[in-house]
């Protein structure tokens, strides 16, 4: 709400000096300089009536959002008046001129109380132009251009204010062009600093990943690596065999950081204790599954793996639609001569929907 005050004032400050100008203008419709040459007041009168309600709509009239295509100069939305308004613009345009310079004989056409007409439809236009209906508006001042230059010549007409609604009307589209595109530049910098923003916290977050894995790797290889210092290589065996099971869990960290959780780290510690062969391969899929559901895909893995008895355990994920992690569990085929594996497990965990 604090953000809309300062819109509101401005725009009703604006507005209030739309009113008063074109007041202005029609205003100079009654005083009738040279009352002889009013051959058909009612017509005066009557273009004075027909003027003021349309530029009046047109500087009050709260508009609707139509959605257009972002071209490099426009906003995503503009705000456009509805086709009703358009048309009683463009009747203005016509009518009021026309009816205003008909009103008189041809020694009145150049006084003020007629001549008004040239700057009010300017006005109008102008306004129209604001409001994003270039269109209409350069077809208002078009048919302006035609009617005064007809009545009066175009010299005249040009000399007689002609000029300046024309200046007008052209004025206001560069100012709207550019800012419609000060406001493009807005939200395409407001864009980019969100993508960064976005940028810096993904990098703030692989960074704390990376900070945890080299303490994770510090925690499982550090003893093992002291003791390998300590004495030279000349590890027991017993040593050995920690010294392969860190070697191992490091890689599973480097293959494989999103499979894996305590309860998942464990129970393939657990495997490889009992004489399993785990193998871990990442190959995408997990990047878009929620926290929740990667918890709960982690839950039923470290299951599986508790529950297995195969002799080479071979977990991989999935970029499937379907499938998050495939586990695979194989074991020497028995019998004299054998050279192949046996699947005994054959596992798919699915992908949350």
């Amino acid at each position: 709400m604090g953000e809309r005050g300062p819109l509101v004032t401005v725009r009703s400050i604006l507005s209030g000096i739309g009113l008063a100008f074109t007041a202005y203008l029609a205003a100079r419709s009654l005083l009738w300089t040279l009352p002889d040459t009013v051959e058909r007041g009612w017509l005066l009168i009557a273009a004075l009536v027909l003027y003021l309600p349309i530029a009046w709509l047109w500087i009050l009239l709260p508009t609707r959002r139509r959605a257009v295509g972002v071209d490099g100069s426009m906003g995503d939305a503009r705000m456009t008046p509805p086709h009703w308004a358009v048309a009683l613009a463009l009747l203005a345009a016509v009518v009021v001129p026309n009816a205003a310079f008909a009103a008189v004989s041809e020694d009145g056409r150049a006084q003020p109380f007629v001549t008004w007409v040239i700057g009010a439809i300017g006005a109008l236009m102008t306004v129209v132009m604001v409001r994003r209906r270039p269109i209409v508006a350069w077809a208002g001042t078009a048919a302006l251009t035609v009617s005064s230059a007809a009545w009066l010549g175009p010299l005249d007409a040009l000399s007689l204010g002609l000029v300046g609604s024309l200046v007008w009307v052209a004025a206001a589209q560069l100012i709207t062009f550019a800012l419609d595109r000060v406001a493009h530049d807005a939200e395409r910098l407001a864009e980019l600093q969100q993508a960064a923003s976005a940028w810096q916290a993904s990098q703030s977050g692989r960074q704390r990943e990376r900070r945890l894995h080299v303490q994770r790797a510090l925690h499982v290889a550090g003893p093992v690596l002291g003791r390998t210092i300590e004495t030279g290589g000349n590890l027991r065996p017993s040593e050995k065999n920690a010294a392969r099971l860190a070697e191992q869990s490091l890689r599973d960290e480097l293959r494989s950081p999103r499979l894996l959780d305590e309860g998942v780290r464990a129970q393939i510690d657990a495997a490889r204790r009992r004489g399993t062969i785990v193998m871990l391969f990442d190959e995408g899929g997990l990047e878009d599954i929620p926290a929740a559901a990667l918890q709960d895909i982690r839950a039923e893995l470290a299951g599986i793996v508790e529950e297995a008895a195969s002799e080479r355990l071979i977990i991989r994920t999935s970029p499937h639609h379907e499938v998050a992690v495939t586990v695979v569990g194989r074991t020497a085929a028995a019998g004299a001569g054998a050279d192949e594996d046996d699947v005994d497990l054959w596992r798919e965990i699915r992908r949350p929907h």
